[in-house]
Parts: structure tokens; C-alpha cells; sequence
């Protein structure tokens, strides 16, 4: 069985984490922190091109009552311009994730990859494994 190489992003108004899935694709692994510029669309695709990536999750962030948080409006613009460059995009629920990774590490340069590697880990675990038959 091959595994499909995926990448998850926690997008905020000022830095963007990126994190991906390691050769199995089972382990979801901070990678890097963007800044949040003009050049943020490119550097996710040259990432995606580099990495082989098939599938990138981007945190579908909400508010306690489960309503859009103001940085969502942003992430799906995001989405839109992945999309229109060919990439296989999806929003998954997240809430607080930042704030797990602080909690679990401490504030770093690294916590909002931290972020992404938690929605993409959740993503595998309730999303991906169930569809593509789990190896754990």
C-alpha cells in the first residue's frame, strides 16, 4: 500500500504553520512557520512541489458556537488560489489549536507548525484512516 504525502496548514493573520506527513504518512511533523506576505501562495506550492504532496489541509478554524473565526474568511480565500493552481485542498475542523501546541511545547518560533501538525494529525486519525484503512 502507498501512502499519499499530505501537508496541513494553521493559517493566522500574521504567520502561517506548515507541517506534512513523514515517508509513511502516518506522523504528522511541524515543518515551518510562513510569514503571512504576498509570497505565501508560492511558498506553499513550492513546498507541495518539492515534497511530493497530494493533499493539503488547511484549519477550518471556528469560535465556541461554531461559527467562522475572523481569520477563516482569509484561510478560505487561501484555499481558492491553492485550488485555482491545481491543488487538492480541504478545510478541517480546528479549534484552538495553537494553544494546544503552547501548551504541549511552550511559545517557540516553531508553535504555530506545532498547530499544524495537530490538525493534521487529527486529520489522519478521523479522516484519512478511515477511508484508506489504517496501518497503526
Amino acid at each position: 500500500m502507498t501512502s499519499r504525502r499530505l501537508m496541513a496548514i494553521d493559517f493566522g493573520s500574521k504567520r502561517v504553520g506548515i507541517a506534512s506527513t513523514d515517508e509513511s504518512g502516518q506522523f504528522a511533523l511541524p515543518r515551518m512557520v510562513f510569514a503571512n506576505d504576498h509570497s505565501l501562495t508560492d511558498k506553499i506550492m513550492e513546498f507541495k512541489e518539492k515534497e511530493g504532496i497530494e493533499k493539503i489541509i488547511i484549519g477550518d478554524s471556528k469560535n465556541f458556537q461554531g461559527e467562522p473565526n475572523p481569520v477563516a474568511h482569509e484561510a478560505e480565500k487561501l484555499k481558492v488560489e491553492l485550488e485555482k493552481r491545481g491543488a487538492e485542498v480541504i478545510l478541517h475542523p480546528e479549534i484552538l489549536t495553537t494553544v494546544e501546541a503552547r501548551r504541549l511545547q511552550g511559545q517557540t518560533e516553531m508553535t504555530d507548525a506545532s498547530a499544524a501538525a495537530l490538525i493534521l494529525k487529527n486529520y489522519i486519525e478521523t479522516v484519512y484512516n478511515k477511508s484508506h484503512g489504517s496501518r497503526l
